[in-house]
């Protein structure tokens, strides 16, 4: 972990009321999130953007431009509008991190400068506090509802267009309100978003309904290949670089496919390992879930530099399949046998 001096040195933790105030107080923001961000992710980057639009604020967003395209279910979040090069103007700007447990998760080097405003939104419990503000709530379901939070102190306007991109971070963090980290805020936050013009049927059918053939071929080979590891109750499946080509897909159509194999009867957790095709330093990504919660896969994660909840987690690596499985079948069993 990189931390910036000036972040490790006055980093603290902040309220609500902290955070409101640094957005009323400050000019100019520049937003970001994590590297191959989800819908929580998306959800909550757009939402603020639009807040503090809201609030007469100069806001630019900032993604990689090798996170585009995104998966296809985020498409028709209106992000025409994301920086993919750094504002000529960074320096003065305070930068707010969102949904990202640590400043690795977004491995762009203007973003750490020794001297940078950092505001950390975040609800992961394994957050580094890598902020100058940090305001990490791990009893949040998802980011979008801290962000939603600081809107009602704000006091803001909550547009359908900003009601829309909460929501979608708020129904993908909790699996369609299914995971264990929906409690009675998450629906209650729910109930004001639809008040607020969510188009809750039309949402759904873009996240969950309109998926490409393509997906589905790819979907098609990792349910072929799942393999069950019963000695350490590990379901796993993989997708090679070449399936991308063969079928017609691409890297942003894996997303869901995991939820696939958590589903697999009497497995712990679940993993899938995916080849990546961006030349970048590791050659695969591994999405890790656990299926009854017995097991924390993002302290699995965070051994290999990755991140996540206890129940969904991930990382890069160069391992190979054969590799990794050992070290995931190890690192299950030594959970479950604490347990």
């Amino acid at each position: 972990m990189n931390e910036a001096p000036a972040a490790m040195a006055q980093r603290s933790e902040a309220t609500l009321a902290d955070v409101a105030q640094e957005l009323r107080s400050a000019d100019r923001f520049l937003l970001t999130t994590h590297e191959g961000p989800d819908g929580d992710a998306l959800g909550s980057l757009l939402a603020t953007h639009k807040l503090l639009q809201q609030l007469g604020k100069d806001s630019v967003m900032f993604l990689a431009a090798k996170e585009f395209p995104l998966p296809v279910e985020y498409r028709f979040l209106p992000l025409e509008e994301v920086f993919h090069e750094p504002p000529v103007d960074v320096v003065d700007r305070v930068l707010v991190f969102l949904d990202c447990g640590n400043i690795d998760r977004m491995p762009v080097d203007f973003l750490r400068r020794d001297d940078a405003k950092i505001l950390n939104l975040d609800h992961h419990h394994d957050n580094t506090r890598f902020g100058t503000l940090n305001l990490v709530d791990t009893r949040a379901s998802c980011t979008a509802e801290i962000v939603f939070r600081v809107a009602r102190l704000l006091g803001a306007d909550i547009t359908p267009e900003i009601a829309t991109a909460l929501y979608v971070g708020l129904i993908t963090d909790t699996g369609r309100f299914m995971y264990e980290n929906t409690g009675p805020d998450a629906h209650r936050m729910a109930a004001e978003l639809i008040e607020a013009g969510v188009d809750v049927h039309d949402i759904y059918r873009r996240l969950y309904e309109r998926v490409p053939l393509e997906k589905l071929h790819l979907v098609a080979r990792a349910l072929q290949r799942i393999e069950r590891v019963d000695d350490c109750k590990l379901a796993v499946t993989y997708i090679a670089a070449e399936d991308y080509g063969e079928t017609g897909s691409d890297e942003s159509l894996t997303e869901g496919i995991i939820d696939h194999v958590r589903a697999l009867e009497c497995a712990e957790v679940a993993a899938m390992i995916r080849d990546k095709t961006d030349g970048g330093p590791h050659a695969r990504k591994v999405s890790l879930r656990s299926a009854t919660g017995r097991v924390d896969v993002s302290a699995i994660a965070q051994r290999y530099g990755g991140g996540g909840h206890r129940r969904a987690a991930g990382f890069s690596t160069d391992l190979t399949y054969d590799e990794l499985l050992k070290i995931l079948c190890t690192e299950v069993k030594a959970q479950l046998g604490n347990s």
